[in-house]
């Protein structure tokens, strides 16, 4: 690792609940996040789950109208940030759930800062295994358009986004 940054254990709790689909109770369902944001610790030593940054699958239709925005809100405006999106989406064939790495690299983010998020970038994600979509976001533009999140998930065949259609 060339940042020696190591990867806090609540950080691949939170990944394997959120990859493990199979066999959930629905209060279990509920209880998953549907997004969630990690951050480094404040001597920079460690990847930890961001405070209060994450959606539970429960809080949709409740207190969450519109995930995808929700947690376009959620990233910070002038620092980096690793997140995991559980996106939900529709192809012309079936209905999909894939979860998404999201590197947040604003442009308004402190060089030190986009440095070594991008240096740590290979230990978190070598902890997230058999994740399919990576995308890096340098940019409010570029996440806030659903159509780039389902560009990522599969191109021209996705028709809806959270049930949205796109």
């Amino acid at each position: 690792q060339a940042s020696g940054v190591t990867v806090n254990d609540e950080v691949i709790k939170v990944f394997n609940d959120m990859k493990v689909r199979k066999s959930s109770t629905s209060d279990e369902v509920k209880k998953r996040k549907k997004a969630v944001l990690f951050c480094l610790s404040e001597d920079k030593k460690k990847i930890i789950v961001e405070e209060g940054k994450h959606i539970l699958v429960g809080d949709i239709g409740d207190t969450v109208e519109d995930p995808y925005a929700c947690f376009v809100k959620l990233l910070p405006l002038n620092d980096c940030r690793y997140c995991l999106y559980d996106a939900t989406y529709e192809t012309k064939e079936s209905k999909k759930e894939d979860l998404v790495f999201v590197f947040w690299a604003p442009e308004g983010a402190p060089l030190k800062s986009k440095m070594i998020y991008a240096s740590s970038k290979d230990a978190i994600k070598k902890k997230f295994t058999g994740i399919k979509h990576e995308w890096q976001v340098n940019g409010l533009d570029d996440i806030q358009d659903r159509s780039t999140l389902a560009e990522k998930l599969g191109g021209s065949v996705v028709i809806s986004l959270e049930g949205r259609p796109l």
